[in-house]
């Protein structure tokens, strides 16, 4: 794992400009979703009708939407709950398929088993259990995250267990069963690490696939509900009014947009980095 942030650290030193830019990108969006709320002092569901749609101005700087809300506390409280609800489906989802990977690649009999189960769970479209869930429990983020992290799951599992299935015949695991360790111990100790490079470049490209398909989740009305703050919602609540109040949708898309595009490039970076060591 050090190995792999020297070697990230390297690249990035030697990296063109679109790298830097990209991962500052994800780490401002990082810092204004944490610190964001106690800088700018913008209640994001205060509603003032008087200064409805209105455009940027000393009064609101990225203007109000349709019941006089500031764009700008929106925007920052919506930031923070789309990245919130990305990095809760990306980690389950992630956690339950490296398991489930490492169990196939360990157990040939269990191998067959779990692949067939994650096929079936794969062929359903994330929208899919979307309706399925927001059918039994209701709208809401805990739909958005059950849905985002079961799509997840098996791409999740596929990738570990062809990682794993390579570490498996290498000569450090037959070394480690001859010397009587247990399965347990040489699956967490010393396959599990050997994964975990493939497994965050994974994750960071995952991540901007998990906000888009979260933000069209809540635009069809399927995740979070109004008034909640979240960027697929904010499009969704725009959209009635782009011939004449427009940045209502578009700052909300934009900064979807922004994110997906951030994260594509630090994970093809990543996955740069993990390339050369294994070169």
């Amino acid at each position: 794992m050090m190995a792999m942030l020297q070697d990230l650290a390297g690249i990035l030193r030697r990296s063109g400009a679109t790298t830097r830019v990209a991962l500052a990108v994800v780490c401002g969006l990082g810092i204004v979703a944490l610190a964001g709320p106690w800088v700018v002092a913008a209640d994001p569901y205060g509603i003032d009708l008087h200064h409805a749609l209105q455009g940027p101005g000393w009064r609101a700087p990225l203007g109000t939407d349709e019941l006089g809300r500031g764009i700008l506390g929106r925007l920052i409280a919506g930031l923070r709950l789309t990245l919130a609800l990305g990095l809760a489906s990306v980690a389950i989802g992630g956690s339950a398929g490296l398991a489930l990977g490492l169990a196939a690649a360990y157990y040939p009999r269990a191998d067959q088993w779990i692949m067939r189960v994650l096929d079936v769970v794969l062929s359903f479209p994330t929208i899919l259990f979307g309706l399925a869930i927001v059918a039994i429990c209701g709208p809401g983020a805990e739909a958005v995250v059950t849905s985002l992290a079961l799509s997840t799951m098996p791409l999740t599992a596929r990738m570990i267990r062809a990682t794993a299935g390579i570490e498996m015949v290498r000569d450090y695991v037959e070394a480690a069963r001859s010397l009587g360790m247990s399965d347990r111990r040489l699956m967490w100790r010393h396959v599990m690490p050997n994964c975990l490079s493939t497994l965050i470049v994974f994750s960071t490209l995952r991540f901007g696939q998990v906000v888009l398909m979260g933000s069209i989740l809540s635009f069809v009305g399927l995740g979070t509900q109004p008034p909640v703050a979240e960027l697929g919602t904010m499009v969704a609540e725009g959209r009635n009014f782009l011939f004449y109040a427009p940045h209502v949708a578009i700052l909300p898309a934009l900064l979807i947009f922004i994110i997906v595009l951030a994260c594509n490039l630090l994970g093809d970076s990543l996955r740069d980095v993990v390339d050369r060591r294994g070169s």
